[in-house]
């Protein structure tokens, strides 16, 4: 295929002239005339170049690997195993790899493309993008943090009624999260130091993935569903159907078309959305390389993928048309007190508030470029932007109604644009015409990815949009 290997020349043409030994600076704002570079660079960091190979790998596996791991065995319930397989993560898992080892050649900012392609409003759309996108990343963590802490907490306290304990309510608690854990890790100067707490997040990830895989051929089917009356006693047991595996509800369904369909196109874009975290890691990786960067975002994204088709198979065979679209809280339908299922609440939960800070990264150097692009490193700037985004963050996800709204909106508008329509017209206008003309092979694919990229948007849009005109969007209902 001629579209990657023009990315890559892309990338090595048009970004500045480094040698592996040098250490890097961070041009902000750069001319593209008659390729020509301005003088101009900014240095937000003294650390770069000092992060190990495997601490890379951590970051950015750690950068993908999130809460959308969480709504994947609802995103195949919503399109069949094969459809889910075939059309939507591995068309998202090559893009990813198309963009995230391209990244790797010089190239220190994704906002420095829509610079140059498009000059200061390319570099804003670009900033916006990747703001709205990891903004939404950080929100469907902490949504998690939200709903998932209290449970745990109440499952442990052996508490069945609350009656109003501060310390269950969901609140209060990602606040005091947020103040305690992710606001520190977020101030540290170098992304590279977060390697040792994304490894730490990646391995509790694996420990969901066993558990997933465990439960499915422990729990029957269909599944026992209990309820509780007011006192805490057991109101009735009932089975979401009878006939075990014959059931027809406990049949896979290998191509499946419905209006939820609509929210697995972000949803799956949104779990393989790793470029902002890319090029930051990219930047502190010890003697960078074209080479040494590919290798980090294939391992990356091989293991990530392998861990999201897993997690959505089993979870979907354990379930089937009864998954939610938060897996967990279909476990907690069967037995909220399973000891196994608490400690994967807490697994997920350290994992993805070990994830904030990672996805922060790229948002507070975003804002930075956007509006102060000519501006050395300044500590209560650097600390003023976290503190303000984590504000933000807490505020969305006090008030938003559930995680399906927020990977769905934010999924459907940002993703699209970062993966598929950004970084084909930023290829497209770049590259020259006497090098490439518009009507040569890969600027035609480019554009084709592009126009790939705007169906999916107004597509899941359209739909998600009809689903809440109607009445009947989960997303509209709490979990």
């Amino acid at each position: 295929m001629a579209l990657p290997t023009q990315m890559f020349q892309l990338f090595l043409i048009f970004s500045p002239h480094r040698t592996e030994n040098t250490e890097a600076s961070l041009p902000e704002s750069q001319e593209f005339l008659s390729g020509a570079e301005d003088k101009k660079t900014t240095r937000f960091t003294d650390f770069e170049g000092k992060t190990s190979f495997g601490m890379s790998v951590f970051n950015l596996g750690n950068a993908i690997m999130g809460s959308g791991i969480l709504g994947l065995a609802y995103a195949m319930a919503n399109t069949g195993v094969v459809l889910f397989l075939i059309v939507f993560i591995l068309l998202i898992a090559c893009l990813s790899l198309l963009f995230c080892g391209a990244c790797g050649s010089g190239i220190r900012a994704y906002e420095q493309l829509g610079y140059r392609a498009f000059g200061t409003p390319g570099k804003m759309a670009a900033g916006i993008a990747i703001t709205l996108q990891n903004i939404g990343a950080m929100s469907s963590y902490l949504y998690i943090v939200k709903y998932e802490f209290p449970l745990v907490i109440q499952a442990f306290l052996k508490v069945d009624n609350p009656a109003g304990e501060w310390y269950l309510n969901g609140n209060y608690l990602v606040i005091i999260v947020s103040v305690a854990v992710i606001l520190p890790l977020a101030l540290m100067k170098q992304l590279g130091y977060l390697g040792y707490t994304s490894g730490f997040s990646l391995s509790c990830m694996v420990f969901f993935l066993i558990s997933v895989i465990y439960k499915k051929f422990n729990l029957p089917c269909p599944f026992v569903d209990f309820s509780y009356n007011s006192t805490g006693s057991v109101l009735n047991v009932t089975a979401a159907g009878a006939g075990g595996e014959d059931n027809p509800a406990c049949i896979p369904k290998m191509a499946n078309l419905n209006t939820q369909t609509a929210y697995t196109i972000p949803i799956l874009a949104f779990a393989f959305v790793c470029h902002p975290e890319v090029l930051p890691i990219y930047t502190e990786l010890r003697n960078p390389t074209k080479k040494k960067m590919q290798h980090v975002s294939n391992i990356s994204i091989a293991v990530m993928y392998i861990m999201y088709f897993l997690a959505a198979l089993f979870g979907y065979l354990t379930f089937y048309e009864e998954v939610e679209a938060e897996l967990l809280h279909t476990y907690s339908r069967i037995d909220p007190y399973d000891t196994l299922i608490l400690c994967v609440r807490v697994a997920v939960l350290t994992a993805v508030t070990l994830t904030v800070p990672i996805v922060l990264f790229p948002v507070r150097r975003a804002i930075q470029q956007m509006m102060f692009p000519n501006k050395t490193f300044y500590w209560p700037r650097h600390i003023a932007i976290a503190i303000t985004l984590l504000t933000f963050i807490n505020l969305l996800v006090i008030f938003a109604p559930n995680i399906l709204g927020i990977f769905g909106i934010i999924g459907a508008t940002s993703a699209p644009c970062l993966i598929f329509i950004f970084p084909a017209v930023f290829y497209i206008r770049i590259v020259p015409k006497e090098e490439e003309p518009l009507r040569s092979v890969p600027k035609i694919l480019a554009a084709c990815f592009a126009g790939i990229g705007f169906l999916f948007m107004i597509m899941s849009l359209s739909f998600i949009i009809i689903d809440w005109t109607s009445g009947s969007s989960k997303a509209s209902s709490g979990h």
